[in-house]
């Protein structure tokens, strides 16, 4: 396991330096193919030195991607929602409205080429901005995303209220992570979530918190920022 103090220390160092990444907020529903296509592009032209890095939050319609250790037998209800085969890492997950999905188009050559320094930065950014409502996020080795635990139902429930999934090519990360802030959860009943049973999926609705999605793509900045330097807005 890392070492929180020394990850923060060496996150400060590498990332001090690196411009702003560029901010974007779309204001519609996104196609995930176009989606797949722009994160595409975008990772290539910042491997090329031919674009800033960026962070691009989107919302979807109701649909299914399966990672690249996505198991067949994990897809329940095939012919509810259109099936995306995606190269993230990871197995089955739902995107749909309500939920943020934030696309990290990173330079990790700027960044220290540490991977587990990276995806542990994604999910201290995750908990962070949980933590600023109120929510206690937390990790688990043996699971991937970040869980919150559910003591009114066992001392032992816990739901899943985040998921990342990422991909590098050239040392530029694409795909990311996925906050749901008051998606359908009925929808997650179509796959086992990541390849993990015998817990469920929450959200800030779920939970109580009644923030609208402008806030909590604040938080996200904010938290963001703290973790991985300055940002602009396009």
């Amino acid at each position: 396991m890392l070492d929180p103090v020394r990850s923060q220390s060496a996150r400060k160092s590498l990332y001090r330096a690196a411009p702003a990444v560029t901010w974007t907020v779309a204001d519609h529903l996104v196609e995930y193919e176009h989606a797949v296509q722009q994160m595409e592009a975008r990772a290539a032209a910042i491997a090329a030195g031919e674009a800033p890095e960026q962070v691009w939050l989107v919302q979807h319609p109701p649909l299914y991607t399966a990672g690249t250790s996505a198991v067949a037998s994990d897809l329940l209800t095939p012919d509810r929602f259109p099936v995306y085969r995606t190269g993230r890492g990871g197995q089955f997950t739902y995107h749909g409205p309500g939920q943020r999905v934030a696309y990290v188009m990173l330079d990790l050559t700027r960044r220290g080429q540490d991977l587990r320094l990276f995806v542990h930065g994604l999910e201290t950014w995750l908990i962070d901005t949980l933590s600023h409502f109120g929510i206690a996020g937390e990790t688990r080795n043996e699971r991937v995303g970040v869980w919150v635990r559910r003591p009114e139902r066992s001392p032992t429930a816990e739901d899943k209220i985040a998921a990342i999934g990422i991909r590098v090519r050239r040392w530029v990360s694409f795909h990311g992570i996925a906050l749901n802030v008051a998606p359908d959860l009925d929808h997650f009943s179509g796959i086992v979530p990541c390849g993990v049973r015998g817990h469920g999926v929450t959200s800030l609705t779920d939970l109580g918190c009644t923030a609208s999605m402008a806030a909590v793509d604040e938080a996200l900045r904010l938290n963001f920022e703290r973790q991985f330097g300055p940002t602009r807005t396009e």
